[in-house]
């Protein structure tokens, strides 16, 4: 199993262990998801509300979206096994994404052969995830491409409004 560069040292080792929430970071995302839903914390968050694969309910998740291209993007900071990579997959791509309201979106991935320019312009907002990737944020482009497969990314789709019709 490859190392999580995030858990080598400082804080986010209380946070993250073998590319798994720990117990203080699933306390911690609970709170933190709450707080990015009702928009008290910083515009470059939002919380991703995803169905559980297994029970059905609904789970959030933090995220920073990235603008690439005019699309936006999510991309799975821990990979392959992040829990809400697991349930959009499950659910064909169907989420909301909430702050202040929720909006219902589609998540539609990207292939690994696309994901590089998006990875590199993550990296570019996303401060505290960066972290989780083994190349620097500043690393050329061909870095990222080694890197793809190892990292989902989704594209963010909005679901046309049914009002009215």
């Amino acid at each position: 199993m490859r190392e999580d560069p995030a858990e080598r040292d400082g804080y986010l080792r209380f946070f993250y262990r073998g590319w798994r929430p720990t117990f203080v970071g699933r306390a911690w995302t609970r709170v933190y998801a709450f707080m990015v839903g009702q928009g008290l914390m910083p515009g470059v968050l939002v919380s991703l509300q995803t169905k559980d694969s297994q029970s059905g309910r609904l789970h959030a998740h933090v995220l920073v979206p990235i603008a690439f291209n005019g699309q936006r993007y999510l991309v799975s900071m821990l990979g392959e096994g992040s829990n809400w990579v697991k349930d959009i997959r499950a659910t064909h791509g169907s989420a909301f994404l909430k702050r202040g309201r929720m909006h219902p979106v589609v998540l539609t991935e990207i292939p690994p052969d696309k994901r590089a320019p998006v990875l590199k312009a993550w990296c570019q907002v996303a401060k505290s995830g960066r972290r989780h990737l083994p190349v620097s944020y500043d690393a050329p482009l061909s870095a990222f491409e080694a890197i793809a497969t190892d990292y989902p990314v989704f594209r963010i789709d909005a679901v046309p409004s049914t009002i009215g019709i």
